[in-house]
């Protein structure tokens, strides 16, 4: 129990391999290139620094589908309540 209590002994000093330093992080952020100007942005960035286009996605369920996947929902949808209303009145 003595160990304990001297606390100044000179075999008492800290030793780093004891405690290492917490691991260093990635210092490398993902970025994307800005689709107006080409300069690279960070992933996360509203506005490009260079040129001040908005980066944020335009989330339009419909953009890049084409007009058949549109027609084809659309009647699938139909037929869907059309045979609900068969049942039904049937």
């Amino acid at each position: 129990m003595s160990d304990y209590l001297n606390f100044d002994s000179p075999d008492d000093e800290l030793r780093d391999d004891e405690y290492p330093d917490e691991p260093v992080e990635d210092d490398e952020t993902d970025t994307v290139p800005c689709p107006q100007c080409g300069e690279e942005v960070y992933e996360d960035s509203v506005r490009c620094p260079a040129c001040g286009h908005y980066m944020v996605d335009s989330g339009h369920s419909l953009s890049g589908r084409p007009l058949w996947w549109l027609v084809l929902g659309f009647a699938g949808v139909l037929a869907a309540v059309l045979a609900v209303a068969a049942l039904h009145c049937g």
